[in-house]
């Protein structure tokens, strides 16, 4: 399985100290169905091509895209592309998902893929987002490899740091910053448990009256999800650099 960390142009040369394997999120979609890109350094090369999908236009015609695509791995050494589309599913980006899934398997390209676009790219991995809150990690990592093979596993190792009230009836809760947790740590002094399940840590704590449910990842619970992963057969899996850039000396080992 190989291990990639996302980043930006200017995050790449601290992050080089840690890892050569990165999603180079420098792209995104242009007008016209062309492929944009942020200034990156002349001798960047290797890793993965991230192309984001954020207010993208309309793409109109997406073989021009993906040929684009693909250039680009070819001058830059990518070994394939990792289409980074949140939201809702867009019809105009199914095809863009269908002909990159065929251009990627014929030159032996990596392609990763939203788990909605899963059914249109139907040779490519689909990462799974390993931050839970309910159930357990295992079975929805087998749930995955029952539905689509090992061979299209990845991971999504989303950082956790989730603060829950309690009750919590709609099960969702809310996201904290690093300082927060870091505030919230040293105030409270927590007892801190592990969960089998959600291969994540937790505590509780009562503040102004309220009870509260904190769950949260650190170095050892994200490598541990990386081992379970692994373990199922993942051909990828996939960090965000700034939600671990505290954690790269334990999650990588150091140029």
């Amino acid at each position: 399985m190989q291990v990639y960390l996302a980043v930006t142009p200017g995050q790449l040369q601290e992050a080089s100290r840690f890892t050569r394997s990165f999603v180079h999120m420098a792209y995104r979609i242009g007008p016209e169905s062309t492929l944009l890109r942020q200034a990156l350094l002349a001798q960047t090369r290797g890793g993965l091509l991230g192309l984001s999908g954020r207010e993208a236009p309309i793409v109109e015609e997406p073989g021009k895209l993906a040929a684009a695509a693909l250039r680009e791995c070819g001058r830059r050494g990518y070994g394939g592309i990792v289409l980074d589309w949140d939201g809702p599913v867009r019809g105009d980006l199914l095809p863009l998902a269908r002909t990159l899934d065929a251009l990627t398997r014929k030159n032996r390209l990596t392609l990763c893929v939203p788990e909605g676009y899963a059914a249109a790219a139907e040779s490519a991995a689909v990462p799974v987002c390993t931050a839970l809150s309910g159930g357990n990690l295992t079975q929805r990592l087998r749930q995955a490899v029952s539905a689509r093979g090992a061979g299209r596993l990845a991971l999504d190792l989303e950082r956790l740091r989730m603060d829950f009230p309690l009750p919590c009836p709609s099960g969702e809760g809310r996201p904290l910053t690093e300082s927060e947790f870091s505030t919230l740590m040293e105030r409270e002094k927590p007892a801190v448990f592990f969960s089998a399940d959600l291969c994540a840590r937790y505590f509780t704590y009562t503040h102004e009256g309220k009870t509260h449910f904190v769950l949260f990842d650190d170095a050892d619970t994200l490598l541990q999800k990386l081992r379970a992963g692994r373990a199922l057969g993942a051909q990828a899996a996939f960090f965000q650099y700034p939600e671990v850039s505290d954690l790269l000396d334990r999650l990588f080992k150091p140029r």
